[in-house]
């Protein structure tokens, strides 16, 4: 019996060293996997999100309805269908606020951040900004123009892979009063590239002495370079108050903060750079409509170029090529 008991005593040790050994081999293993990683600070961390998330599509498909109906309006001049296209971007400009409400009590904060946020952000601004011109002047003309940008951008914006979960370091009025004014800019410097679109497609019917598709549905080149450029004014004012207290902001934070993104800004940034790039552009379209005498065809070719860079900014830069703003 002793023996039996010492033989199985002796066959018991090995077995739980044998556990013991596989399981350090196990853990060292994993180590092993985790040490190649890449170390996630605390403030980049993503709340991942299915693709085309059905309550960022909700207001995709109301901008979808009202394009399809802007075009009809535009041109078939039904006012049945112009009724459906504002009553469309109406309901889309209802959704889209109960969205961006819903993400706001979800992450604690404005969902402001991060290229698919900042994107619909822009949208949504965009999308009242011009409901808020067609009713007040009962035109809805450039609908026809203005809402395809808003469905593209939207669709972007919807199918972002995740949702990034703000940083602490933008836990700031100054930051919100930034992103805001940068986005008000934004929106007004898209107004003035589509009404600098239609001035130009109007201007060269009326060269052709064709008074004939635009002419009959679009107002008159007067009124259209004074819509250009009291846009471009507006967006400007805004635009330069937001680079303005964004550097306040950045010069407070980036000599203490610990987090890379900040401390990485400069002139340099792909995205600080692209967005001076489209100051200097519309700085020197009101410079060229004061001091040279360049309205009309020329301003509407400056607020084109001017905006194409703000798009360049949005999409491209805000998704791929900044590191220091991806927040």
């Amino acid at each position: 019996m002793v023996g039996i008991a010492e033989s199985s005593c002796a066959s018991t040790v090995p077995t739980s060293r044998l556990g013991r050994n596989w399981a350090t081999t196990r853990q060292r293993s994993i180590d092993r996997r985790g040490a190649g990683r890449r170390s996630v600070l605390p403030t980049e961390r993503a709340i991942q999100r299915p693709r085309a998330r059905p309550m960022n599509l909700l207001p995709l498909l109301f901008y979808v309805t009202a394009g399809v109906a802007y075009g009809l309006h535009f041109t078939r001049r039904s006012p049945r269908a112009g009724r459906i296209a504002t009553s469309s971007l109406a309901a889309a400009v209802l959704v889209h606020t109960f969205v961006i409400g819903m993400q706001t009590m979800e992450l604690g904060r404005l969902p402001f951040v991060g290229a698919p946020g900042i994107i619909s952000a822009f949208v949504w601004l965009l999308a009242v900004a011009y409901l808020y011109t067609e009713v007040s002047t009962d035109e809805r003309a450039m609908g026809v123009f203005i809402v395809p940008l808003l469905v593209v951008l939207q669709a972007a914006s919807a199918l972002g892979d995740r949702v990034i979960e703000p940083a602490p370091v933008l836990d700031s009025p100054l930051l919100a009063v930034h992103v805001m004014s940068v986005l008000f800019a934004y929106a007004g410097f898209a107004l003035a590239c589509v009404v600098g679109i239609t001035y130009v497609l109007l201007f060269r019917e009326l060269k052709a002495k064709k008074l004939g598709f635009f002419a009959a549905r679009l107002p008159s080149l007067q009124v259209l370079d004074t819509m250009n450029g009291r846009a471009v004014g507006i967006g400007w004012l805004f635009l330069t108050a937001g680079l303005a207290v964004g550097a306040v902001w950045l010069f407070q934070l980036q000599p203490d903060t610990p987090d890379p993104r900040v401390r990485a800004m400069s002139l340099f940034d792909p995205k600080i750079f692209v967005v001076s790039l489209s100051w200097l552009v519309y700085s020197f379209e009101l410079y060229a409509r004061r001091a040279i005498g360049w309205n009309g065809k020329r301003a509407a070719w400056l607020s084109a170029l001017g905006f194409s860079i703000v798009l360049l900014n949005l999409v491209p830069v805000g998704y791929f090529l900044t590191e220091s703003h991806n927040f």
